[in-house]
């Protein structure tokens, strides 16, 4: 078994990823502190080719050193966009017919496991901060809350992990 080579791995260019068929999720950051996790987001939205990245309130935003640090890039491919009120993008998210998915801990989330995402739905997964977790206005207009299952002692994921479980838990159910 070898590695495969730069050339081998048939990436596409900026041009074409931009012109290529998206997975219909949008990512919303809501006040985000780490640069890091926001960069991170945008690598793993480069990889699984999610339709867009909303970056709410606190949340940094492109061009940013710290970003472009774990983002490599994807900040140039993936579209992106700042807004300073999570409710309010999550109520214009809704007006569009998306389903808002806050990603949280809450007495009536459903597993991560359980969730079946279906065709022709558009989806607003909400990620929250990294101490307060989801704002509660938001959590008020969310349709779902999904709560990614956990057996240790800490009671949270890093926010880019999250981000890539569970959009690789849409991807594999969307495709399936």
């Amino acid at each position: 078994m070898r590695k495969l080579k730069m050339e081998e791995l048939n990436r596409v260019s900026v041009e074409e990823f931009k012109e290529q068929e998206k997975l219909p999720i949008v990512l919303v950051l809501d006040n985000v502190r780490s640069l890091h996790n926001v960069g991170s987001t945008f690598r793993t939205a480069d990889a699984f080719a999610v339709s867009k990245i909303y970056l709410c309130g606190i949340t940094g935003t492109p061009p940013n050193k710290e970003i472009n640090k774990t983002a490599l890039g994807a900040t140039e491919s993936v579209d992106w966009e700042h807004t300073t009120q999570t409710a309010d993008l999550a109520k214009r998210l809704k007006a569009e017919g998306y389903q808002i998915i806050a990603i949280e801990q809450a007495d009536r989330s459903v597993s991560l496991a359980d969730f079946k995402p279906t065709d022709n739905q558009k989806y607003a997964l909400v990620f929250g901060n990294e101490v307060f977790g989801v704002e509660d206005d938001v959590m008020e207009l969310a349709d779902a809350v999904i709560e990614i299952p956990q057996f240790g002692t800490k009671h949270s994921l890093n926010i880019s992990v999250a981000v890539g479980v569970v959009v690789w838990d849409f991807l594999s159910k969307l495709r399936s």
